[in-house]
C-alpha cells in the first residue's frame, strides 16, 4: 500500500494538469479531449514507471472512460439546441458501435508498441487534416448508405477505439463534407462520443482484467485515479478555453495544435525506435 501511494502521488498531480490542459484545448478548438489526453497520459504513465506493455492501453482505455463521463452532458446541451442529427445516429450508430467493439478487441490484444505506432501514425494524419482541412470541401449532398456507410462508420468506430477518442475529429469533417452544417455535425459528434465511449471503455476494462502490470487502482485498462482527476479539471477548464477562443484566431490555434499533435506523435515513434 505504501508503494502504491508513492506511485500515486506524482501521478495524481500530473493527471490534474492533464485534465486541465485537455479541457482548455477542447474549449479552444472544439476538439474532443481524447486526442490530447492519450499522448499526455502515455507520457505521464511512462514517467511514473508503468510498464511499456500496458501504458498505451491504459492511456487509451482511460481516455475512453473520460469520454463517457463528459459526452453525456455535452450531448444533452446540443440536443436541447436541436443540433443532434438523429437520422445519422440511427443509420450510422450501429455500424460505428460495431467498429468500436472490433477496435477494442483488437487494441487489447495488440502488443503495446504496435498500438502506440498506430496511434502515432493516425495522429499525424489527423494533424494534417486539422491544420489544412477546408470546411468548404464537399464530397456530396448526403451521406452514403450501403457499402459506403459500412466503410465510413466502421472506420470511425475502429479508429476511435484504437486511439481513445470520441470520434468528433473524424465525424465532424465527414458530415460537413456531405452537406451537414458544422453546428449540427458538432452536436451529433458529441452524442456519438457517448455511443463510442461506453462500449470502448467496457472493452478495455474486460481486455485488461487481471493484468499484473497495471498501475495502482485500475479497472482493467482504465485508471480510476485518472478518471477521477481528469474529468473534474477538464470540465472546469473547458469554459475558460471557450472564452479564450473568442479572443484568438481559431485557424492559428488549430495549426498550433496540429503542430503539437504531430510533434507528440513523432516523439511516440521515437520512443519505439530508440
Amino acid at each position: 500500500m505504501e508503494n502504491d501511494l508513492i506511485t500515486l502521488a506524482p501521478l495524481a498531480g500530473l493527471l490534474l494538469a492533464a485534465g486541465a490542459f485537455a479541457g482548455i484545448v477542447a474549449g479552444l478548438l472544439g476538439i474532443g479531449g481524447g486526442l490530447v489526453l492519450v499522448p499526455v497520459l502515455f507520457t505521464i504513465l511512462g514517467q511514473v514507471g508503468v510498464a511499456d506493455s500496458v501504458r498505451i492501453k491504459v492511456a487509451v482505455g482511460t481516455s475512453l472512460a473520460t469520454i463517457v463521463a463528459t459526452a453525456w452532458s455535452s450531448a444533452r446541451a446540443h440536443w436541447r439546441q436541436g443540433n443532434v442529427d438523429t437520422a445519422f445516429l440511427k443509420s450510422y450508430g450501429p455500424v460505428i458501435v460495431a467498429g468500436v467493439l472490433a477496435g477494442s478487441a483488437m487494441a487489447t490484444h495488440l502488443r503495446g508498441p504496435l498500438l502506440t505506432a498506430i496511434f502515432a501514425i493516425v495522429a499525424c494524419v489527423l494533424a494534417v487534416q486539422i491544420a489544412l482541412g477546408n470546411p468548404d470541401w464537399k464530397l456530396g449532398d448526403r451521406l452514403p448508405g450501403g457499402i459506403g456507410r459500412l466503410l465510413i462508420g466502421g472506420t470511425i468506430g475502429m479508429l476511435s477505439a484504437l486511439m481513445g477518442i470520441g470520434g468528433g475529429t473524424m465525424t465532424v469533417p465527414v458530415m460537413t463534407m456531405y452537406g451537414t452544417s458544422v453546428h449540427r455535425a458538432v452536436g451529433t459528434a458529441a452524442a456519438m462520443g457517448f455511443i463510442i465511449g461506453v462500449p470502448g471503455a467496457l472493452g478495455f476494462i474486460a481486455g485488461g482484467w487481471g493484468n499484473p502490470d497495471l498501475p495502482p487502482y485500475s479497472l482493467g485498462f482504465v485508471s480510476l485515479v485518472g478518471l477521477a482527476l481528469i474529468v473534474p479539471t477538464s470540465a472546469a477548464c473547458a469554459p475558460f478555453g471557450a472564452r479564450l477562443a473568442l479572443r484568438l484566431d481559431r485557424m492559428v490555434l488549430r495549426r498550433v495544435f496540429a503542430v503539437f499533435l504531430a510533434i507528440t506523435a513523432a516523439r511516440m515513434i521515437w520512443t519505439l525506435i530508440f
